[in-house]
């Protein structure tokens, strides 16, 4: 297949990109190449795709309808893969008209793209963050989302909406994907593992929210991969509901579905620390702090749906997967932690 990867050059679309390249599909990169974070790491994840037989790099802002637009025109994608996105919740506090530039109208920009030049498949990025206030455990996409409390889990449960509609409206088959705490290989500088990996190799204190009691759903890069690529191979079919039955929130008559790619394992943050410090040999220096606004103290993925239609539910434990981040990262930035 043709597939349009839009943020190759961020984390998970490099590792999407070069899955696909792998398996013989042709893949047409789209990234701004924005600042959000240091542009020499995305740039050294292009450098790998650009080698790689089947892969060409456009530089277009999703913001950009005209651009957007072009690429769609000129490459005829058979499908998208959208990842592109603001990310970060406490940035999401301080510069919120980003995330409606980047979330809300580059996200129509692609919808609009999907319009006018069909594709089998749109598979996007949403996020666990839009389980909000939610409480109940595990979260599940057959519960309501009504209650984010971070402009950026707005911004992507927008996103499910919008999608939503479009499927309805034109019959794009659609399908967001809601990720839970992504890590590994090539992983954001912005990240918790990053940040507390530089700050150990360099003796620098850490940051420890709600006091090391936060409970994250960790997942490896390659699960989410590999859910990725699962779910783009299976687009979804409209399925109208019987008369008289109204629809709950994980399911709809047009083609469109919603999935959690989450480890469906929390892990508390004090456990997720003494496992990087055992990686890297060394104790962190610790400040322990309150929970920040916006983020919630558990996460917890439901998975069922996932597994039971694609036949795959990540399992990637973090004694796995942070010593691999480690090898990665001790080879890319050195000693000194980047």
């Amino acid at each position: 297949m043709k597939i349009l990867v839009t943020g190759a050059a961020g984390f998970i679309g490099f590792h999407l990109a070069r899955r696909l390249l792998d398996r013989g599909d042709h893949v047409i990169g789209l990234d701004n190449l924005n600042p959000y974070y240091d542009v020499s790491l995305k740039e050294a994840r292009l450098a790998q795709l650009r080698v790689l037989p089947g892969f060409v790099f456009e530089r277009v802002d999703l913001a950009d309808s005209a651009g957007v637009s072009r690429v769609f025109a000129e490459h005829a994608p058979e499908g998208v893969a959208n990842l592109a996105a603001q990310a970060g919740v406490r940035y999401s506090l301080e510069h919120p008209h980003t995330y409606i530039d980047s979330n809300i109208t580059g996200f129509l920009n692609i919808l609009e793209g999907c319009r006018h030049h069909p594709v089998s498949h749109l598979v996007f990025a949403s996020s666990s963050s839009v389980y909000g206030a939610n409480q109940k455990m595990p979260f599940s996409v057959h519960d309501h989302v009504d209650h984010p409390v971070s402009l950026y889990a707005a911004s992507k449960r927008a996103n499910e909406l919008m999608a939503h509609s479009y499927s309805h409206l034109y019959g794009i088959p659609a399908t967001g994907l809601r990720f839970f705490t992504v890590y590994g290989p090539w992983g954001r500088p912005d990240m918790a593992l990053s940040i507390f990996t530089h700050a150990i190799l360099t003796g620098q204190t850490i940051d420890v929210y709600n006091f090391g009691r936060m409970k994250r759903d960790f997942t490896y890069i390659d699960d989410i991969v590999e859910g990725i690529v699962r779910v783009l191979d299976r687009p979804p079919a409209s399925a109208p509901a019987p008369c008289g039955v109204n629809l709950e929130p994980g399911r709809s008559s047009s083609p469109y579905r919603i999935y959690n790619i989450g480890n469906h394992r929390p892990v508390e943050l004090g456990h997720f620390i003494q496992v990087l410090e055992k990686a890297l040999g060394r104790t962190a220096k610790k400040r322990m702090l309150p929970l920040q606004p916006g983020d919630v103290p558990e996460s917890f993925a439901d998975v069922e749906d996932l597994m039971h239609d694609t036949g795959f539910s990540p399992s990637t434990p973090i004694e796995v997967g942070i010593p691999r981040f480690i090898d990665w990262h001790l080879a890319f930035y050195g000693n000194g932690g980047g």
